[in-house]
């Protein structure tokens, strides 16, 4: 008797312990799920709110990069700038250059296109007076030039006197950069510390050739 006893009592402890501690368990529960749901709420409105990248906000990019100047091909560009290492400013003609003489009326601008139309990297435009055309490069970051030839004619006033000095300058390319946001630009840095800005322009490119084949780099 005494033993059956026993274990009556060992069996209504362990039932009353059993009871107690999934009563402290759900009391656990209860209090922990309002903080768990809260934490997954917030997981959740952290996953859903992406970073926004404003461009104004961002750094612009180094219109230096040697990528940027591989984009050049079938780009077409007019001379704005020309600024002297000293920082003074060239008088253009057909361009209204930021404290720059104004043009003369009905001047050309300068201008520069390369085209990969047929098959091979050519370079042609306006140098002031005449038309040139030759052979450009696109190489570790750099645009370089060819032999250039042009026409003959002989020019006086603002073309004339820049045309020279200006087929000169696309032999003496230090540094090439292209500025990809809004105004694009084209930059020759020179040689001897001149800078020269290029705006785009909106001519269109020619079609390829038939039969044509994609520039090779360095040609």
């Amino acid at each position: 008797m005494l033993k059956r006893s026993s274990h009556r009592l060992a069996g209504r402890s362990t039932a009353r312990q059993t009871r107690a501690s999934r009563a402290s368990l759900m009391s656990l529960v209860s209090r922990t799920a309002p903080l768990a749901a809260a934490t997954a709420a917030a997981l959740l409105l952290a996953a859903c709110k992406l970073p926004v990248h404003q461009d104004t906000s961002a750094p612009p990019p180094d219109p230096f990069n040697p990528a940027a100047t591989q984009l050049l091909d079938n780009s077409h560009w007019q001379l704005v700038e020309w600024k002297n290492a000293d920082g003074s400013l060239r008088s253009l003609p057909g361009a209204a250059a930021t404290g720059a003489a104004a043009a003369a009326p009905g001047a050309r601008p300068v201008t520069l296109d390369l085209s990969t139309a047929t098959g091979q990297r050519r370079a042609s435009g306006f140098s002031g007076c005449n038309r040139y055309t030759g052979a450009y490069v696109l190489k570790n970051g750099l645009l370089s030039f060819g032999q250039l030839a042009g026409t003959r004619m002989a020019c006086i006033g603002a073309g004339g006197e820049i045309e020279s000095a200006y087929l000169d300058a696309l032999s003496h390319i230090a540094r090439s950069g292209v500025q990809m946001r809004d105004p694009q630009a084209l930059l020759l840095a020179l040689e001897n510390g001149d800078r020269l800005t290029f705006a785009s322009t909106v001519a269109a490119a020619a079609p390829p050739a038939s039969g044509a084949q994609p520039a090779k780099q360095g040609e």
